[in-house]
């Protein structure tokens, strides 16, 4: 993977994709999964905080983010999916069927979108970090606390959210295991199998040969309550690694 400085990422053309450097964000190593998958070149910018042209290019301080041609920022996991179907029509991750891909949408926001697992255990994260209770070094919490919604009392909420995920995704698998399949909607990846292997970093990140990390962020994201350490059905664990078997590209390159 080809890293640039924002100031020659603005004067490329194709695909740019600014990321979060050094730890395997989710949302972003998605959105590498998918590329990869695809076969599509990019070149990457590492989010900087403080890079005022970076902001004023993109229009957000967040990644992953989306930069193509002279089109408008992608930020969201989905517009950044719809992107790369657009550019790299094969292999699909998205079904052409109108039920079946809403289902795809539906699975893929359960784990990416808003109140969704992976955005809940960032919650959690900042709740434990800001209420003396573990999780993310209080900088770091105060720097994502905005960017999630956090409000005090938060954490009961997004602790049963990840709860109720992740009994939903290994249920499914389990189904999709007695029926003889490997990935959640049958024989085919979908979109959804790249991202439940890629948000299962906020649980159990891969191992420091495969991904590479502060050893003070693997510990803010491997720590797990009693509740949490049981809804993690190993089914979720050896889907992850199935999808990055065949599918991805390890090491991770943060």
């Amino acid at each position: 993977m080809e890293f640039v400085e924002t100031s020659e990422a603005r004067e490329r053309s194709g695909l740019r994709l600014v990321v979060v450097p050094g730890i395997p964000s989710p949302w972003g190593e998605a959105a590498k999964t998918i590329l990869h998958l695809k076969q599509i070149p990019f070149v990457a910018v590492r989010l900087t905080p403080g890079d005022a042209a970076l902001a004023e290019w993109t229009g957000q301080t967040s990644a992953p983010v989306a930069m193509y041609d002279d089109e408008p920022p992608r930020g969201g996991w989905a517009e950044i999916l719809l992107l790369a179907e657009r550019l790299a029509p094969k292999p699909a991750l998205l079904p052409t069927d109108p039920e079946r891909r809403a289902e795809v949408f539906g699975l893929s926001h359960e784990i990416c979108g808003e109140m969704g697992l992976g955005w809940c255990r960032r919650l959690l994260g900042v709740a434990a970090g800001l209420e003396g209770g573990g999780g993310f070094p209080k900088p770091v919490a105060e720097y994502l606390a905005p960017k999630y919604g956090y409000r005090p009392g938060i954490g009961a909420e997004a602790q049963q959210r990840v709860l109720d995920v992740l009994g939903m995704l290994a249920g499914r698998l389990r189904r999709q295991r007695d029926a003889g399949a490997d990935y959640y909607l049958g024989a085919d990846l979908t979109a959804v199998d790249v991202y439940s292997a890629a948000f299962m970093a906020l649980l159990a990140p891969l191992p420091p040969e495969h991904c590479p990390m502060p050893d003070f962020m693997r510990a803010a994201m491997g720590t797990l309550d009693d509740a949490t350490r049981d809804a993690l059905d190993p089914i979720l664990l050896e889907h992850r690694d199935l999808v990055y078997e065949r599918h991805g590209k390890l090491p991770l390159e943060l």
